[in-house]
């Protein structure tokens, strides 16, 4: 006669494929490696390969939007107006744009396709009898799995021991959770929120129910702080060019210009306030950021997170496996009741289990099989694994045909399972409390058959702070990241681990009135999983930019609402799926490169910005009173084209400048840079004007070389301020990259070549570009000058 989950079993399999479906598996068992790699040739890995957006479309949508539109819209009218050639230039250099963009694009995409491989889910198998980890790529029908709350179902599995509660809402909707248990299936991509249970694979990769696998990376779609101050920065800049475009065509209709040229003039002083290279920018900074991080054991899964790190002031760390070793060992056993330590360390084995993979059960279950003439434990009724909300586990066993109970714990909890004499409770919380002040973790333990119950001891565990730990924080600090504690630990141990580790004796809960002032508060103690979102918000709340470090499926929501959520090594699948960054090595020593990294990259942002506003202000101004002074433009549009796009070619190269990051965090500041920008612009508008008007005068040259010179001046300007604003030393304190000098080398050369040789513009004497490049390159030096007073004056660094 078959057992019940044979039945089930056999149901799966004749469900699931026919005659072509594997035979049962024995569950006690699983399957062996040879079976295992028979069954993977045969149905393929656990995968379902993304659906890629084709090459063609991601090139095509270059065009479509508001700056591709405007540019269009002047080829348009350059076709209206009988110019093809000035038509064909501009069309050309938006298709360059367009190719570089996309290539740079793609590029960053495919670093982050392979970080993304790297973070893979993981499942607990049972393979040739024995329970071990493997990623759920290597999983085939037939296969034994446990699951437990803070795991993704790893493939469509049926149930035939335990009970769980399942989030479908990432394949439903629905956002109730749904109960399973044995004879029950659990599909792909389910989180699991309470209990546990095993299962056997029914199904895998494109065959799983759904058809799909769980997408464990979400990218988040919300902008970051960097992006945000960059929209409305370039909201103030197109606001201020709209003004001039209106201030422009009213100058044309008084003095009869051209409307036609005047529109074509008017649109690209607007283009000519949108940063065109942003996103290309953006992308490559962060991704070229993660793909080091990725060399380092940081793992990127949202690209803004990168950026965020920059302005990370405070860090709400987990204690477990990130301050600590996660070596939990039993320290010292405490019997009471007659009865000795060996009885109290089996009754806390019969309340562990080995498929949970929990380190608490997995240390006492060790020690209790260290011990000499350890014997086997016996086979089980149920087991209710530790649950958050009841503070206690419980294994149900029967002894001479009625129920007996071992239950494990917090003291508090599993106190009150029990039938204790009056005088019990305060001798075991003295106990109990003189081994939570030398930092042990306490754990009271009872057993008894129903309705007999009773404390038999305690169990002290040990988790040593890890070598570097205090280390780490110290760095941290002196980075201007204050690192705070949050422990579900009672409050003595708690601060002794704290004191241990260095970062103080102010030791709170979190409660409402420590929440209201929780800079004051070094470590949270008696926390629960779900009460670390209280905490980060009010750190938000208290104007603290905040990171957080978690493991479990219920750290999930603190790590999605702290700006920098850091899974560490040891953490759930549900974690990694919502944290913006997964360290894959155990401590925070990941956390110093991300906060390294992220203000490297803001940095590089800051130094595109401050020159794209730079540039903005001085180009459009410039080339707004060249046409009130001389009642012509001093620039013919395909050269406006040519000129943004030659800036935009240099700009991008910052994306992999070489930068120093700052010692304390950094936030944007948009008052300040707006008034640092606009004494810089002011004072290269004055510059240019005078360079100018002295070529006008003395260099006799006409209308059409005029334009070439204006042309150049304003690209070798574009130059001089990259390297002035690239740093916030003196110019030459910081060698640039070599990306960035090629691409400055290159666009100088490209356009004095096409000025000499006159392409797409009157050609000029080379003597007279060599005076206008050297008249720069002082002014560089003026300018740099200026840079130091005005950016102590602004504070726009913060250092």
């Amino acid at each position: 006669m078959r057992t019940p989950s044979q039945v089930i079993s056999s149901a799966v399999h004749s469900e699931a494929g026919g005659a072509l479906a594997p035979p049962p598996t024995d569950h006690a068992t699983g399957l062996t490696a040879h079976e295992a790699q028979d069954r993977l040739q045969r149905f393929g890995a656990n995968v379902i390969e993304d659906l890629q957006r084709p090459a063609w479309r991601q090139l095509a949508s270059k065009f479509w939007g508001p700056v591709p539109w405007m540019l269009e819209a002047v080829v348009v009218l350059q076709v209206a107006l009988g110019r093809p050639q000035e038509a064909l230039v501009i069309l050309f250099l938006l298709a360059f744009n367009a190719a570089v963009a996309f290539v740079q694009e793609r590029r960053a995409k495919d670093a982050l396709a392979l970080l993304r491989r790297q973070l893979q889910v993981s499942a607990r198998v049972m393979r040739d009898a024995q329970w071990m980890r493997l990623s759920a790529t290597q999983l085939v029908p037939g296969d034994v799995v446990h699951v437990r709350a803070g795991d993704i179902v790893p493939a469509d599995l049926m149930l035939f021991d335990g009970a769980v509660s399942l989030d479908q809402s990432a394949l439903t909707g629905e956002s109730l959770a749904v109960g399973a248990g044995a004879g029950q299936p659990a599909y792909t991509g389910s989180i699991v929120r309470q209990g546990e249970g095993s299962g056997e694979v029914t199904a895998t990769g494109a065959s799983t129910y759904f058809g799909r696998t769980a997408e464990l990376v979400r990218t988040s779609n919300a902008p970051s702080h960097m992006q945000r101050t960059i929209f409305a920065i370039v909201k103030r800049l197109v606001a201020f060019d709209a003004v001039l475009v209106v201030l422009v065509i009213a100058y044309a209709v008084t003095h009869g210009l051209p409307m036609t040229e005047t529109a074509i003039f008017a649109l690209l002083l607007l283009v000519a306030s949108v940063p065109v290279a942003l996103p290309a920018t953006y992308t490559l900074a962060t991704a070229m950021a993660s793909a080091a991080l990725a060399r380092q054991g940081v793992l990127v899964t949202r690209l803004p997170a990168v950026e965020e790190a920059a302005a990370m002031d405070t860090l709400l760390s987990d204690k477990t496996g990130t301050l600590t070793k996660n070596e939990l060992s039993v320290a010292s056993v405490t019997a009471f009741d007659g009865v000795d330590d060996a009885a109290v360390l089996r009754a806390a084995a019969l309340a562990s289990d080995d498929a949970s993979q929990d380190p608490l059960d997995l240390a006492i279950l060790a020690a209790y099989r260290g011990q000499p003439g350890a014997q086997a434990l016996p086979v089980r009724n149920a087991f209710l694994p530790f649950d958050p909300a009841t503070r206690f586990s419980e294994g149900v066993y029967v002894v001479d045909g009625i129920e007996w109970y071992a239950i494990k714990g917090a003291v508090s909890a599993v106190l009150a399972q029990c039938a204790a004499p009056p005088a019990q409770p305060d001798a075991v919380a003295n106990a109990a409390q003189l081994l939570e002040g030398a930092g042990a973790r306490v754990l009271a333990v009872a057993q008894g058959g129903e309705g007999a119950v009773r404390l038999v001891g305690l169990v002290a565990l040990s988790d040593p702070p890890r070598d570097d730990a205090q280390d780490l924080i110290v760095k941290l600090g002196n980075l201007g990241v204050r690192v705070c504690m949050a422990t579900g630990d009672a409050l003595e141990t708690a601060k002794a681990i704290g004191q241990r580790l260095g970062l103080g004796a102010r030791v709170c809960t979190a409660h409402a009135d420590d929440l209201r002032h929780p800079e004051q508060c070094d470590i949270f103690a008696r926390v629960l999983p779900e009460e670390k979102h209280a905490i980060v918000a009010a750190l938000q709340t208290a104007g603290h930019v905040t990171g957080m470090t978690g493991d479990g499926v219920n750290d999930a929501p603190a790590l999605r609402q702290a700006e920098l959520g850091i899974a560490v090594a040891s953490a759930t699948d549900v974690a990694k799926a919502a944290a913006g960054v997964v360290l894959t090595d155990p401590g925070l020593e990941g956390v110093l490169s991300v906060v390294a990294a992220g203000r490297e990259v803001h940095r590089r942002m800051l130094t595109y910005i401050l020159n794209k506003v730079v540039k903005t202000l001085e180009i459009v101004v410039f080339l707004t009173l060249g046409l009130w002074f001389t009642h012509g433009f001093v620039i013919s549009s395909p050269l406006i084209v040519l000129l943004l796009f030659a800036n935009d070619f240099v700009t991008m190269s910052i994306a992999a400048d070489r930068t120093l990051p700052a010692s304390h965090p950094q936030r944007w500041q948009v008052g300040q840079l707006i008034g640092a920008a606009a004494v810089l612009a002011a004072v290269s508008l004055v510059f240019s004007l005078s360079l100018y008007a002295t070529m006008r005068s003395r260099f006799g040259v006409d209308p059409a070389q005029m334009q070439t010179l204006v042309f150049l001046l304003l690209v070798f300007t574009t130059q001089a301020n990259v390297y002035v604003l690239r740093t916030d030393g003196r110019i030459g304190s910081l060698a640039p990259s070599r990306i960035l000098v090629m691409a400055s080398v290159s666009a100088v050369t490209i356009v004095c070549g096409m000025a000499v040789s006159g392409t797409l513009m009157a050609a000029v004497p080379i003597s007279i570009i060599g005076v206008l490049l050297g008249a720069v390159i002082v002014f560089a030096c003026v300018l740099d000058a200026i840079k130091g007073v005005v950016f102590r004056h602004s504070r726009l660094i913060a250092r």
